[in-house]
């Protein structure tokens, strides 16, 4: 097997195994893998010759000996924003629209997918997680999928779309009276009590791993090439350090030639630990009490802050963070400049761009990637108010042709009535 969990901070290897934390130092465990053997078992023929899914990276990801997925994951469009990027005074900007991700139209369902697999090869009958929205999901629906039981464990606010958008799939959901932060603390004590898979607990070094295939994804759409830049939403912070992690293993086996890409990180001003810290300079976080629409960012203490502050740090990135009314406002930019419907995490990421141009953090001429996350059908709450029903017309010409006139203001011609 190329791959095997080792410590972040002492090194120390642990095999393969349901843990997330290193017995010796208390630091969170990481894949690491054998680069060397793969270098000459992943070439760019190979992964050309894959599935049109993230699985066509199966070589670079931790998967069981002859692991055969059941869906068609990952592999969304990237394309360029012409019209959104006039509005920014950009010439090179481009989307990672993952609001088209199956089965549950976010990224979750790539970190989700490869958790599960590792669940299987446990032996776990009950998989479960601590969730903003879009992980309930997709352990929900995956789990139905591949013939899990599932435990899913909420903050009681959360939006109704996602909370239905679990329980359709028969899962088991526990509301919590309190924050994510206070919901993963108990996840993590019931990891311990009960044998089931927590996705985000014990599984998540293998969890993690799925999010790379979004960087290995940009890369080969791109040309093999990376970009100048990245523009990540950041909750618990593990997928801007991902996106890299599969950055430097590209480069590591002579897939992309070395680039120093920068990575900007995207946050809620209602819940921006980690913005905020690389704002001050800081190294460490300062949890935060969430208080923003952006629930699917809404993380006070992110596991992974200070990896995210790392990354951003190293080559000269930079993190951003929009008020609730920049986010719905940059929702409805997106929509009506490139036609995708993104959630609150989108518009978060969108308004941080646009802050980032203004700014001259980034350049007109850089290729930038901004990457949407999940689906605006999950949060069409966030828009309450914003489109009133007008009153209906009857269905004449004339009766159009007065509403025209009312609407555009202008005077037409008389119509003859049949």
């Amino acid at each position: 097997m190329h791959y095997e969990l080792r410590c972040r901070e002492c090194g120390k290897s642990w095999g393969n195994q349901p843990r997330s934390i290193c017995d010796d130092c208390f630091s969170p465990l990481e894949v690491s893998y054998d680069y060397d053997a793969l270098r000459w078992q992943v070439t760019r023929d190979q992964i050309a010759q894959g599935p049109p899914s993230m699985w066509r990276y199966s070589g670079l990801l931790p998967l069981p000996e002859n692991f055969q997925p059941s869906l068609p994951t990952g592999f969304t469009p990237l394309f360029r924003a012409p019209r959104l990027a006039e509005q920014f005074g950009a010439k090179n900007l481009y989307i990672k629209n993952d609001a088209v991700c199956l089965p549950t139209l976010s990224f979750k369902d790539r970190v989700v997918a490869v958790a599960l697999a590792q669940a299987r090869e446990f032996g776990f009958e009950v998989v479960s997680c601590s969730s903003t929205g879009n992980l309930a999901n997709s352990v929900a629906a995956q789990a139905a999928r591949d013939g899990f039981r599932s435990w899913i464990f909420i903050p009681a606010d959360l939006e109704p779309a996602k909370i239905i958008g679990t329980q359709v799939f028969g899962a088991r959901l526990v509301r919590i009276a309190g924050s994510y932060d206070q919901v993963n603390r108990l996840c993590s004590q019931i990891a311990d009590e009960h044998q089931w898979g927590f996705v985000n607990v014990n599984l998540r070094p293998y969890y993690a791993e799925g999010s790379k295939t979004v960087g290995f994804e940009i890369a080969e759409q791109l040309g093999w090439e990376l970009p100048d830049n990245v523009v990540v939403p950041m909750a618990g912070g593990s997928l801007i350090t991902k996106i890299k992690k599969a950055f430097d293993e590209l480069i590591a086996l002579g897939l992309v030639d070395p680039k120093p890409v920068r990575f900007f990180g995207a946050q809620a001003t209602g819940c921006s630990p980690i913005s905020s810290a690389v704002k001050a300079g800081n190294a460490e976080i300062d949890p935060q009490k969430p208080a923003t629409i952006a629930r699917s960012l809404a993380i006070g203490n992110p596991a992974d802050g200070h990896y995210a502050i790392k990354t951003i740090k190293a080559n000269g990135g930079w993190a951003e963070d929009v008020s609730d009314p920049e986010i719905v406002e940059s929702i409805q930019l997106l929509a009506e400049t490139e036609g995708i419907f993104t959630e609150t995490a989108g518009g978060v990421t969108v308004g941080c761009t646009r802050k980032l141009y203004r700014q001259d953090r980034i350049l007109p001429d850089e290729t930038t990637v901004i990457c949407i996350t999940g689906n605006g059908l999950k949060t069409t709450d966030a828009l309450t108010g914003k489109y009133e029903a007008e009153e209906p017309i009857p269905p004449k010409i004339s009766e159009f042709d007065k509403y025209l006139e009312r609407t555009l203001d202008i005077d037409l011609p008389e119509t003859v009535e049949a």
